[in-house]
Parts: structure tokens; sequence; C-alpha cells
């Protein structure tokens, strides 16, 4: 699905933002063949982020200043997978996408054209 313009009510913000508080995962915990540095990706195309297992529910906040896609399994025993494109908000912040993680995964993140990705911890 497509998140609104602002993306502040997309399935994987609203995922992300289902359990509260939780704290980010580390950025130092996911791993990349399009990273450039830990925690700073450039994506042209798509990117594989390998997310170790982060010991119980956290949050991976991705940043970028452009639009892009992320792809990841749902939480728990959901069993299905998904699918964002988060925009740059209307006030200038990037696009921004929050995702719930609660054991080792993959999650995909594409962008036509190629774009900077950020692993946050807020």
């Amino acid at each position: 699905g497509r998140g609104d313009p602002a993306g502040r009510y997309a399935l994987v913000d609203l995922l992300g933002r289902a359990g509260g508080g939780r704290s980010a995962v580390d950025p130092a915990t996911v791993d990349a063949d399009c990273a450039e540095a830990p925690g700073r990706l450039a994506v042209t195309g798509r990117c594989a982020l390998r997310v170790a297992d982060p010991d119980g529910l956290r949050t991976l906040i991705l940043r970028g200043p452009d639009a892009f896609t992320v792809e990841a399994q749902a939480p728990g025993d959901a069993g299905f997978t998904v699918e964002d494109t988060v925009t740059p908000a209307a006030d200038g912040t990037g696009a921004v996408a929050r995702i719930a993680v609660d054991r080792a995964t993959t999650v995909v993140v594409s962008c036509p054209g190629g774009c900077l990705v950020t692993v946050a911890e807020s």
C-alpha cells in the first residue's frame, strides 16, 4: 500500500508504532551489501538489509531525504510481508520508515534512481 503524502499513517509506520515506546534497532546490528559505513546505505535499485536478532521487539528506523520503498516480514507469527513507500514529510524532515522487528530478519529497501538511507536511532 501507499502512505498518505505526509507519510504519517503508512502501514509500516503503524506496525512500527504498535508497541509504543520500545527502543530502536542498533545501527551496528544491521548489515547490508550497499552499506557505505555502519548505518549509512547507498541504495541503487534494491538493497537487502540483514537485521541481527534484536532480542525482543524493536523498531528499525530508516530515514532518507527522498522517497523509498521498504518490504519486510510482519512481526510475530503474522506470516505475511508488508510493503510500503514512504515519502518526505511536508515539513522538510525527509522520509521515515519504522519497521517492527522481533527476530533476525531481512528488510528490502528500494528506490528506482538510487537513494541514501540511514539506519537511525530515533
